[in-house]
Parts: C-alpha cells; sequence; structure tokens
C-alpha cells in the first residue's frame, strides 16, 4: 500500500458529464493521481479525444453513454463499468445542467430538466453505484455542489433548488451508507467560466462586480478544484462524510462589494 494517502493508483472512478468542462478537468486529477476511470456523455462518440488523453497518461478510460435522466441507461451504465473492471471505487457525480431565467419565466419543463438532471440523476446514479461498492466495504461519492447550495442568486431558482437538494441528499447518503465504509461528500465549486455561463463573463462590468465580492479576487480557475476532487476521492478524506466542500474563492462568507474611497 502507498504511503500518500492521496495516491489513487488501482483504484477505478466513475466520472458522468465527461464530454466537456470540468468534468474533464475532474478526469484528469484522478487520472494523474493513478485512477483508472470510466468516462461518459450522452454522446460516446463525443468521448474520443478526451479517452485518448488518458490513455497517454497511462491510465485507462471506459466510455458509456449515459443520460442520467433515464434510469435504465444508468443501470446500464454502471453494470458495463463494474464488469469491465471488476469494482467501482470513486464515483465524481458532475453531469448537471442549468436554465437561468428570471423566476417569472420559468416553465414547468425547465424546473423538470434541472432537477431530473441534478438532483433525480445523483441520487439514482449514486443509488446504482453503491451496489457495487456495499460489498465491498468502501467506496468514495463525490457529488458536485455549487456555491448556490449555500447562497440564493436571482435567475437561479430551479438551480439553486437543485444544488440545495444535492447538499442535503449527501448528507442522507453519508448517514445511510457510512455503515457500509462509503464516505459521500460534496464538492461546491464558486464562480467558474464554463461553457455553460461562458457569455456572463462576456460582460466585463460583471466581472469587476463578481471580483469585488470574492475575497480572492478572481472566479475560479479549473484547477483550483483538482486538489479537492482527489482528496475526496482518497484515503485523505477516510473520515469526512456529509459535508460540503466549497471552493469558492470565499464569496460564500457574504463579502460585499467594496465602498469607493471618498
Amino acid at each position: 500500500m502507498s504511503q500518500n494517502p492521496f495516491d489513487l493508483t488501482g483504484r477505478v472512478a466513475i466520472v458522468t458529464g465527461t464530454s466537456r468542462g470540468l468534468g474533464q478537468y475532474f478526469g484528469r486529477a484522478l487520472a494523474r493521481a493513478g485512477a483508472d476511470l470510466v468516462i461518459t456523455s450522452r454522446e460516446p462518440a463525443a468521448l474520443a479525444p478526451f479517452q485518448a488523453e488518458v490513455e497517454a497518461m497511462g491510465r485507462r478510460a471506459l466510455p458509456l453513454p449515459l443520460d442520467v435522466r433515464n434510469l435504465k441507461s444508468i443501470q446500464t451504465m454502471v453494470e458495463a463499468a463494474a464488469a469491465h473492471y471488476g469494482k467501482i471505487d470513486v464515483l465524481v457525480n458532475n453531469a448537471g445542467c442549468n436554465v437561468r431565467k428570471p423566476a417569472l419565466e420559468v416553465s414547468w419543463d425547465d424546473w423538470n430538466l434541472v432537477l431530473d438532471t441534478n438532483l433525480r440523476g445523483t441520487f439514482f446514479v449514486s443509488q446504482a453505484v453503491a451496489r457495487h461498492m456495499i460489498p465491498r466495504k468502501r467506496g468514495r461519492v463525490i457529488n458536485i455542489g455549487s456555491v448556490t447550495c449555500v447562497s440564493g442568486y436571482a435567475g437561479l431558482g430551479p438551480y439553486g433548488a437543485s444544488r440545495g437538494g444535492v447538499k442535503q441528499l449527501t448528507m442522507s447518503l453519508a448517514d445511510d451508507w457510512g455503515v457500509h465504509g462509503i464516505t459521500v461528500n460534496c464538492l461546491a465549486p464558486g464562480w467558474f467560466k464554463t461553457k455553460q455561463n461562458a457569455v456572463m463573463y462576456e460582460n466585463q462590468e460583471w466581472v469587476e462586480y463578481l471580483c469585488d465580492r470574492i475575497p480572492l479576487k478572481r472566479p475560479g480557475q479549473p484547477q483550483d478544484l483538482e486538489g479537492a476532487v482527489v482528496f475526496l476521492a482518497s484515503d485523505a478524506s477516510a473520515y469526512i462524510t456529509g459535508q460540503t466542500l466549497l471552493v469558492d474563492g470565499g464569496i460564500s462568507t457574504g463579502a460585499t462589494r467594496a465602498l469607493p474611497k471618498k
């Protein structure tokens, strides 16, 4: 056994939603730490470049189709992953979506899309994976949340509800599965530029306003999340469960924009 508690050599990690964005950063970080991966997307062909990148690191990467809004798709993916590798050590529930609208404009279908993807999907992927972790008496489940787990923002009603639900779900599953040696934690990024929200970062005035509210005075960079995901996946976090780890530059402290000097 490695003396490095952050070493993931020999571990198998599923990372959902890895065709782009933060999911690929989570996958890279775990692969660099030694893990072999299961990578997923609704369109498996889109995973080919990332699969090649992971394999170039000397790690294995199994691409599988997954639609987290479809229970059969979830169960098929998990069974294929377990059959291929013989085990599942880590799950990163990254797949998610957002519909950014004023509350009065949110439709019934908008609500269902966001909640079914971000909250219901997280639960049922976790459930399917836990069925394989429980007999082995070990496992790491990492639910990807958001600073909206703990803070409210206009225009993000369904998203905030889904991420707040992920925080509460994390605590419930931690209590449910702790007896089986499974830890369940929530990694909650703050404001990171992704394809989902890139249009907001085109507004320089908004970016300046945002940075004023972040104690570290900058939006997050994807690499800011790498240490956190490896920590929660590794033996270094063996006695941590049911927690929400905010990686947000401090914006959740409630910092407000500085007043202009007189």
